[in-house]
């Protein structure tokens, strides 16, 4: 007999547009979740109730999340890229009244530490990676102010661009529409991974003070509309406006340039859904899914690509997919948390739901609608 289809354990309400970003935070303990009209709700996990609520940006957020345990990034249409400190402690002083709602006093800000005036007119969200060895410094890669085919790369917290990653030669990809930054681990050399409107992707890495392309691809015949790097760091996973879920390798040698043809991918998969709007790889690389224009989530297996759950709930498109972190030896955490509960009475209600959110597998769906739906699976 075949097991009914899954449903969302919770549907968090509250905004009053379409959500365009969602992240979880401190420990999977709270969600993140930006929509079209600037708006930033804070959720707590254990809860399912809003702790935090402000208005971040005048335009749409493009894109949120952590810097450390108390730092927050929001990534505006209104050309700005913000970073607030608000800590846990802090979160008992912010508004939580929902956007959709009315307070009785307008709603404060976090303390607004840094801003970054970036270029948003190709709806590309923001980068960032930490700098090794230290926690106080972070890069953050967004599309050129002036031109949009080209990266910049801020280090914050001096707010100084660092780098500009060049377009290559006679390459003419359009605007730059999904972006990643990283250290690879086996070369320690910055890297960053373009994707473009010609649905091209391309991998520089920057070695010996230049910039060179080292991979190239057109799997695309729209414009790329995600990526999510693995978090080995051997491969990433582009979706695009077109029907195709492509799978391509992340070089570490200089010596590998890009040919007269184009590079070949590792896997294009053809998932006859056209519009991925988002795509978001699992912290233990096993899994990843995407965010549908058709409303549904499609969650697949990263080693061979193959579909493992269609995820449906929301009447109109998706455009948010976010992975909570699975811990590491979660399984024997949940395990021993329930053992916990049976053999003890300290163990209080609040604790227990503070367990079950951090160890629980969520998967969290941004929709037109407005709302966000809560998965809990594999």
């Amino acid at each position: 007999m075949a097991l009914p289809p899954a449903q969302p354990a919770y549907i968090l309400r509250g905004h009053g547009s379409q959500i365009h970003a969602t992240a979880f935070i401190r420990s999977n303990t709270r969600l993140l979740t930006g929509d079209a009209d600037g708006w930033i709700v804070i959720w707590s996990l254990a809860t399912k109730r809003p702790v935090a609520v402000w208005k971040a940006h005048e335009g749409s957020i493009l894109g949120i999340n952590a810097w450390g345990s108390e730092k927050l990034i929001t990534h505006g249409k209104d050309n700005r890229l913000v970073v607030w400190k608000l800590s846990e402690e802090d979160e008992s002083s912010m508004s939580v009244v929902l956007p959709v709602d009315t307070p009785p006093e307008p709603r404060k800000q976090p303390w607004l530490l840094h801003i970054l005036h970036v270029n948003t007119m190709n709806f590309c969200s923001f980068a960032q990676a930490e700098v090794p060895s230290t926690e106080h410094e972070l890069l953050i890669a967004v599309p050129n102010t002036l031109s949009s085919e080209t990266v910049d790369i801020f280090q914050l917290p001096t707010c100084q661009r660092v780098h500009n990653v060049p377009n290559p030669n006679s390459f003419k990809g359009g605007m730059i529409m999904a972006l990643s930054i990283l250290h690879h681990d086996q070369t320690a050399d910055l890297t960053v991974i373009a994707g473009y409107e010609s649905g091209h992707t391309i991998v520089f890495q920057h070695s010996s003070g230049t910039w060179q392309a080292l991979y190239r691809t057109q799997a695309h015949s729209q414009p790329v509309l995600s990526l999510d790097v693995d978090p080995s760091k051997e491969f990433y996973l582009t979706s695009s406006a077109d029907a195709i879920v492509a799978k391509h390798p992340i070089p570490t040698s200089a010596e590998i340039v890009i040919k007269s043809s184009d590079d070949e991918p590792l896997k294009i998969f053809k998932t006859g859904h056209a519009g991925q709007q988002s795509l978001k790889i699992r912290n233990d690389g096993k899994i990843a899914a995407t965010a549908g224009w058709d409303s549904r989530v499609r969650v697949y297996g990263t080693k061979n690509m193959k579909e493992l759950a269609v995820l449906k709930w929301h009447k109109e498109g998706c455009y948010a997919v976010a992975f909570a972190n699975v811990l590491e030896n979660s399984s024997e955490e949940e395990k021993s948390g329930g053992e916990l509960v049976k053999r003890t009475t300290t163990l209080t209600v609040k604790g227990e739901r503070l367990l079950k959110a951090k160890t629980a597998h969520w998967i969290a769906v941004g929709s037109k609608d407005g709302k966000v739906s809560l998965w809990d699976i594999y």
